[in-house]
């Protein structure tokens, strides 16, 4: 059996081992709710209420099963604190904030992205109005 290949140098060499390591992380974070559930906890811990209401259009079946995923992928720590009535938190865990660097990035390239292909669309508009 092949050994695993761990550090990012290695399995930038190894085109299997970097698809690999991309369907992990996809595996973790892909889907329409996932990433916006974890950029509401960037910044601090939050209630189930609070993340609902700064993503909309999620249902609250939705994010339970999204939270349950992402806590058992050790992206996020649910913590129950013993109070009445008992307050139930959701923050990120180590592995999770880390995240954020990859959401800088997704970011960044999509307003490029966006600046680019808007600039594409408004120099064929000019093309074919001529």
């Amino acid at each position: 059996m092949s050994e695993i290949i761990t550090t990012y140098p290695e399995v930038k060499k190894c085109n299997v081992s970097y698809i690999l390591a991309v369907n992990d992380t996809l595996n973790v974070i892909s889907g329409k709710w996932k990433l916006p559930i974890i950029a509401t906890m960037l910044k601090e811990r939050q209630r189930f209420s609070e993340i609902q209401k700064q993503i909309p259009k999620i249902s609250p079946r939705m994010l339970s099963k999204e939270l349950r995923e992402l806590e058992l992928n050790g992206v996020v720590v649910r913590t129950v604190h013993n109070t009445t009535p008992v307050l139930i938190e959701y923050g990120l865990s180590g592995s999770g904030k880390k995240i954020m660097d990859v959401l800088d990035k997704m970011v960044e390239w999509g307003l490029n992205h966006r600046e680019l292909i808007l600039h594409q669309n408004a120099e064929k508009a000019g093309l074919m109005s001529h």
